[in-house]
């Protein structure tokens, strides 16, 4: 994959919603980000795949479930950074207030919270 395609995924708000839920846990469902971003399922799993063929997420079945996290071999140092600037804009913030108030009742199919 070449650097432009790569960094194709950060030139949409939703997509990088998507990657600041995944900065904050090990791994969501499709299902858990629809309703933490209160988008259309459709719109969703769009972005997740282009996120994927631009190697930016990896997937996993689960039983009936795909797992979605962020790619392993993604640079350490630019997630902290993406994650730095996350935690400086109200719309981030609040995608991640309603994800942690989402797995403290239990709602959430969610994994335990991420390193980063």
């Amino acid at each position: 994959m070449n650097l432009v395609d790569f960094f194709k995924a950060l030139s949409d708000e939703t997509r990088l919603r998507i990657i600041n839920l995944l900065l904050n846990v090990s791994y969501l469902r499709v299902r858990d980000i629809v309703e933490v971003l209160q988008l259309p399922q459709s719109t969703v799993s769009r972005h997740l795949a282009m996120l994927k063929r631009l190697g930016w997420v990896e997937d996993k079945r689960v039983d009936i479930w795909v797992h979605y996290r962020l790619n392993r071999r993604l640079n350490h140092s630019l997630l902290s950074a993406l994650k730095e600037l996350f935690t400086h804009h109200l719309v981030f913030q609040n995608d991640v207030n309603r994800l942690q108030h989402r797995e403290s009742f239990g709602t959430g199919g969610t994994a335990q919270e991420s390193n980063g």
